[in-house]
């Protein structure tokens, strides 16, 4: 693909673990290769997330790597989402990988730096050097905690630490950059649809003059707001920063899950639908064109693309390398045999 065109991709990190453990996907009742399903379904590019030493055995380095030669080979753009993490990170957690738990806060800047510079050069070295790189995964509150953590609890008062974040930000940034400075970057948090909090945090970078290429939202009805605020926040942030911006996670059911949260923080998905839009194939696919659509509608044509995550997480299996249950197949663009849905032509508008 170009960098002109729209980028219409998935984050395709479970495909590995589906396929090595005997999930299979079809297209019109035939096996296929998932990733020629997908690129005749008009998806030009991939994101695949990256963990420092997994304790599954999966979307580590080595495995990442095979991964990224098929994106390659189908010519599409490929993003890495770098966690800085042996686990998920996301704006609850940012655990620390175990090698680096010792490390003094210096020294934390120095491993960002080293470790993102030989995962760039290993992906250089196979001729598989990314498009595009997160540093770090929904970072909202920060990364790396505790040393990178920006909300925290001192002597019972609630403080902002921005000046832990930052160093560590520019360490991974720099390190993308100095492998090949033509490798775009993105900084992600996960405020897709909170105005408030989009402002919060990328007002710091601003401040902070931080150098980085892209934003990045995730935005989720259910856990990020209303459609409409969705809508009000990518005007605002694209006139407000003049960044390029990417809706780097996005989903949507075509069937209403068969579980009800049991954690007050937790919402139902039953609850928080776009009105008009069912937990149907055909609502799922009619959700997906009109998200496309408002990106592509971004003032100043800044809305750059979407990722869809996790369209393949099939539940081909009860126990997964992450220790839980698939708790996202009813979010796919697969039904739970692995026969491709409705949505997934959504892509090719």
């Amino acid at each position: 693909m170009t960098n002109k065109e729209f980028i219409k991709g998935v984050d395709l990190s479970f495909v590995d673990e589906v396929e090595t453990e005997g999930g299979q996907y079809y297209i019109d009742g035939q096996p296929a290769d998932v990733y020629q399903i997908l690129d005749e379904a008009g998806v030009n590019a991939v994101r695949l997330r990256l963990w420092h030493t997994p304790s599954g055995g999966y979307t580590n380095l080595d495995r990442t790597i095979e991964m990224a030669k098929r994106i390659k080979a189908y010519n599409m753009e490929f993003l890495l989402d770098l966690h800085y993490s042996d686990y998920w990170a996301d704006p609850g957690k940012q655990i620390k990988p175990k090698a680096w738990e010792t490390l003094s806060f210096e020294e934390l800047v120095d491993v960002v730096y080293s470790y993102t510079k030989e995962v760039m050069e290993a992906f250089q070295k196979e001729g598989l050097l990314p498009d595009m790189v997160q540093i770090g995964n929904e970072i909202t509150n920060g990364m790396l905690w505790e040393e990178g953590k920006i909300y925290l609890e001192k002597q019972g008062k609630e403080i902002e630490n921005w000046d832990g974040i930052i160093p560590l930000l520019k360490a991974g940034l720099n390190a993308v950059k100095d492998v090949d400075s033509q490798v775009r970057t993105m900084i992600h948090i996960d405020r897709g649809g909170d105005n408030p909090g989009s402002r919060k945090f990328y007002d710091q970078m601003a401040a902070y003059k931080l150098d980085y290429d892209v934003i990045g939202l995730s935005y989720y009805p259910w856990w990020h707001g209303p459609y409409e605020d969705f809508e009000y926040n990518m005007a605002d942030v694209a006139q407000r920063y003049q960044k390029e911006i990417i809706v780097v996670e996005v989903a949507y059911p075509w069937a209403l899950p068969d579980y009800i949260p049991n954690v007050d923080d937790e919402p139902d998905i039953r609850e928080n639908l776009v009105p008009g839009y069912p937990a149907t194939e055909k609502g799922q696919k009619a959700y997906l064109e009109k998200l496309i659509e408002t990106v592509k509608q971004t003032p100043d044509q800044l809305g750059k693309g979407i990722y869809y995550w996790e369209p393949c997480w099939i539940p081909s299996k009860d126990t997964w390398s992450v220790g839980h249950e698939n708790n996202w197949s009813h979010l796919t663009l697969f039904d739970n045999q692995g026969n491709k849905l409705a949505g997934l032509d959504a892509f090719n508008k």
